[in-house]
């Protein structure tokens, strides 16, 4: 997985796009652009079922792909502890906390329901 190398991108095109345009970040635009500290991360995590990699942690959020049900993947981990988002019903429960990663096998990361993942 790419976690740490995405995040150095994201800031850099913030910082550049700053730069371009002379704006300042508000604070919806900020959110929408913060990701969790992937200091460090789990690994080998298997969703108990296939989710979507969300671009922003809610439903409504674009899918970027799948993390199929059982698939070793890995999770942002830095903070230890998932990240509040939009509200959802997913793998038997409902809640509004989300983890970033997303399977090994592919380069495709986002956020998926923390209730999918044995955490």
């Amino acid at each position: 997985m790419k976690l740490k190398s995405l995040g150095t991108a994201l800031t850099t095109a913030a910082l550049i796009g700053t730069a371009l345009t002379g704006a300042v970040a508000t604070a919806g635009t900020a959110a929408a652009a913060t990701k969790p500290d992937c200091s460090s991360a789990l690994v080998n995590v298997k969703p108990k079922q296939t989710v979507n990699l969300r671009s922003a942690p809610k439903t409504s959020a674009t899918a970027l792909g799948t993390w199929g049900k059982g698939q070793k993947g890995g999770v942002c981990f830095g903070d230890r502890k998932p990240t509040t988002g939009g509200s959802y019903t997913a793998c038997g429960k409902t809640s509004n906390k989300w983890y970033f990663g997303g399977p090994n096998s592919t380069s495709k990361e986002g956020w998926v329901p923390a209730t999918c993942l044995p955490i």
